[in-house]
């Protein structure tokens, strides 16, 4: 490099560092309205799970959150960290924000701080809605608390959902009897945003409302209607919302209604029947029982064939739903297999197939011996042995269709232990014939 390149380098060097340093400013001042926001954004940084010590009172560990159907789902589109202004940063209380908690007697009550609550700190005006003004600072800059925020869609921010919940509710009545904010909501003043997460869990209610009389339960018992809405259609409690249906839990004395309380509902009706009365009518039950209604879960696909031997071996157990005259005889007339049905000669249906298929030889298809053979469980739900054994034993009507195979003799024992009855319907007790097998 020559001795003039060196001169000119030193000599427009500062003015050199200046002109770089110009857009670095201006880069830093930029900052705050376009600078990565990471706190405030959800219950705690980077999205970890709330601990269950922070939770609400009454939260299980894992907690399933609190019901869908009785707080529905919010869309929050804030940034706030409740931590920093709780804490010795700004040293808030939450009747500073939340103030309007203290005389709220309804849950379609806004208990949301207003803005003008932050203009304090943070310099904006929200005075008017319409037109907000900004502060000074990147802290009052509208998008470092509301999500998704546009200069250049005039200045609107997103909106906020929170539905009112499906409850009956008064801050105040609870605030009179110094319950503290956390018994209900939890660590808020841990957390950063407060989601749904932080709203109370039933079994939290009843560790005071289901106190005997005190000062804490006051003259809220823990009876349903207190904190839920009244049913119209004859029943305690509403259950259809708009965000689904209210059914019970299963820490509820055991009650969720999952697949198979249609076997576990008659222990929790037996404990207390009046828990059920709490949302059904008395004839959503004696539709079921009384059998105006047959759930389809009550009988197998299978149990027209396999009815029968049910009903010999427990004839009131069919009773309980099914009347005998009405029900029971139509239907067995109807199909020939009773003892007074029409007959056969006559254009009737008949349960067994024509005799030249059913009992002529030689045996085929359709034949009895089939059918017994495969389903011998279907013939003694009509028949006993003594049928049988009037074509096939040995002096019977139909006398050459011997019951005993070749070479029975050599097994009767164990088919005489295992049920002797059969034997006994052609030999007497003391047969000889017998003797052997016995």
């Amino acid at each position: 490099m020559t001795r003039l390149a060196v001169a000119r380098a030193l000599l427009f060097a500062p003015l050199l560092a200046v002109l770089l340093a110009v857009p670095l400013a201006l880069a830093e001042n930029a900052a705050p309205a376009t600078q990565t926001i990471v706190h405030g954004l959800a219950p705690l940084p980077n999205d970890q799970r709330v601990p269950k010590e922070m939770l609400p009172p009454g939260s299980f560990d894992p907690d399933p959150g609190p019901n869908d159907v009785i707080y529905p789902t919010q869309h929050l589109t804030i940034r706030f960290n409740h931590e920093k202004h709780v804490g010795k940063d700004v040293g808030a209380t939450c009747k500073t924000c939340h103030g309007a908690a203290n005389r709220s007697t309804s849950v379609a009550d806004s208990l949301l701080p207003p803005g003008m609550v932050c203009d304090a700190c943070h310099s904006t005006d929200h005075t008017d809605l319409t037109a907000v003004k900004p502060g000074d600072d990147a802290s009052g800059q509208c998008a470092y608390c509301h999500e998704g925020y546009k200069a250049a869609d005039g200045n609107a921010v997103l909106a906020l959902a929170m539905p009112r919940a499906n409850l009956l509710f008064s801050h105040k009545a609870h605030v009179d009897r110094n319950i503290g904010c956390a018994q209900c909501h939890g660590a808020v003043d841990k957390l950063e945003l407060a989601t749904r997460d932080q709203l109370p869990r039933m079994p939290g209610c009843f560790t005071c409302h289901q106190m005997p009389d005190s000062a804490s339960r006051g003259e809220a018992k823990s009876a349903c209607d207190t904190c839920h809405i009244r049913g119209d259609r004859g029943t305690l409690i509403k259950t259809m919302f708009a965000s689904g249906t209210l059914l019970p839990p299963r820490w509820l004395h055991n009650s969720e209604h999952t697949p198979d309380f249609i076997e576990r509902h008659k222990a929790v009706a037996a404990d207390d029947s009046q828990f059920c009365a709490n949302c059904h009518k008395e004839d959503f039950c004696t539709d079921c029982h009384d059998g105006r209604v047959r759930p389809r879960s009550i009988h197998p696909s299978d149990y027209l064939n396999m009815h029968a031997i049910e009903a010999r071996m427990e004839t009131q157990k069919c009773r309980s739903c099914h009347e005998e005259q009405s029900f029971c005889l139509n239907c067995h007339m109807r199909v020939g297999i009773s003892e007074s049905s029409p007959p056969a000669d006559k254009q009737v249906a008949r349960f067994h197939p024509p005799k030249s298929i059913w009992s002529d030889p030689p045996t085929k298809p359709g034949h009895h011996a089939f059918e017994a053979e495969r389903n011998l469980n279907q013939c003694v739900s009509c028949h006993t042995e003594r049928d049988c054994v009037a074509c096939h034993g040995a002096l019977g009507v139909g006398a050459g269709f011997d019951p005993h195979t070749n070479g029975f003799v050599h097994g009767c024992a164990t088919q005489f232990r295992r049920n002797p009855r059969p034997c006994y319907v052609c030999h007497e007790a003391k047969d000889q014939a017998l003797a052997q097998c016995q």
